[in-house]
């Protein structure tokens, strides 16, 4: 089942003031980014995180879920509580590096 991408929008609107949002449909799904850091996949109209230390205080007590078969399980977040998944971007955010830049290859 494919996300809705009305979700991601209101999912962006969420987090607008945090820094630069983007989201990127990848493989059907949807990867959110803030300040060109992936912080939220959105899989089955279910927004995700990875289990950070740093989230641990806050998000301890939510579900966790692998987003996709063979993938590690992340928190489950609830769109609808715009506070904390405001907090998880901003703390996600500040440790998740900058993905790195992939070279073409010469041939």
């Amino acid at each position: 089942m494919a996300t809705d991408p009305g979700l991601i929008e209101y999912l962006c609107d969420q987090l607008e003031d945090l820094g630069s949002i983007r989201s990127k449909k990848m493989f059907g799904e949807y990867m959110i980014y803030c300040n060109d850091k992936p912080v939220l996949i959105i899989c089955n109209d279910r927004p995700m995180v990875k289990m950070l230390p740093t989230l641990e205080p806050l998000l301890k007590d939510r579900p966790t879920a692998p987003p996709y078969e063979g993938a590690k399980p992340h928190y489950v977040l609830d769109p609808d509580d715009r506070e904390t998944l405001r907090e998880t971007v901003r703390l996600a955010e500040e440790v998740i590096p900058l993905p790195k830049k992939r070279t073409k290859n010469k041939t």
